[in-house]
């Protein structure tokens, strides 16, 4: 195992520790001042039990979402470090480190390689201040998910700089979805500091184990809604959308804040 996976279990089981009342209050109420969190939209931070009840909480005020059926919203609460199309088979992590889109997807995606050939992708990193709760982008068929075992390197600006490949290299769940008869990816990646991702329509993923082997999950009609719940990072991470060549228009993002239900892109 590697040693970012160690010390993300260690964090884990800290994080996860509810300590009493009072002196749980003080560890929720630092986290919340030293990362600036805005909590207007969620109870307040005395309530939650530990920093990853506080870390994964949910919405206590429900998000208004762009309900265009055309549109595609942001699955998460995040800042976009990179977005465009595809050069043939090639995505970036960050301006000048590139990585293949066959490595990201594993060959378990290898009869849809050809419709990916030049298409447009969209990063979103999740800082410790943001809301870690994902959800659908779309009224969407889930097909697939793939849930791939890897290391867990941190996943911010600074890493995406200087790690190659790092979300290939990264343990990540894959899942294959279908809207408007067209493919699109959602990769989420685990990241340094507990390095679990929860899915609440597959509980039995389980990531950040000492597992090497690939897991594969397929589904014969697995249908969410656009804004349903899908899971949540229990500590700040990425997500990599990829939509099938020609099916979208995206929005001019790149290097801005967005939030889980703002617009992203447009089905074509």
């Amino acid at each position: 195992m590697h040693i970012t996976n160690l010390i993300s279990q260690y964090f884990g089981k800290v994080a996860k520790k509810e300590f009493p009342s009072f002196f749980q209050k003080i560890i929720n109420n630092t986290y919340v001042r030293i990362f600036k969190i805005d909590m207007s939209e969620f109870r307040n931070a005395k309530y939650y039990k530990s920093l990853t009840d506080l870390f994964t909480r949910e919405l206590a005020i429900p998000r208004q979402i762009d309900e265009d059926t055309k549109s595609f919203i942001s699955p998460a609460d995040s800042f976009i470090t990179q977005a465009g199309t595809l050069h043939k088979d090639t995505l970036f992590q960050i301006k000048g480190m590139e990585y293949s889109v066959e490595d990201l997807l594993t060959y378990y995606c290898s009869d849809k390689f050809d419709k990916l050939y030049n298409a447009s992708y969209m990063n979103f990193y999740l800082a410790p201040s943001d809301y870690h709760r994902y959800h659908s982008p779309i009224d969407c068929k889930i097909k697939k998910l793939i849930h791939v075992p890897g290391k867990l390197y941190p996943v911010n600006i600074k890493y995406l700089n200087k790690e190659l490949d790092l979300f290939v290299q990264n343990e990540r769940v894959i899942l294959e979805c279908v809207a408007n008869k067209k493919i699109f990816y959602m990769v989420f990646v685990g990241a340094l500091n507990v390095g679990q991702m929860v899915f609440t329509f597959e509980p039995s993923v389980e990531t950040n184990k000492n597992t090497k082997d690939i897991n594969v999950i397929t589904y014969d009609d697995l249908e969410v809604t656009k804004g349903d719940t899908l899971g949540y990072f229990k500590m700040g991470s990425t997500v990599v959308m990829v939509w099938e060549k020609d099916s979208v228009e995206l929005e001019n993002l790149e290097n801005k804040k967005i939030k889980f239900g703002q617009k992203i892109a447009t089905i074509k």
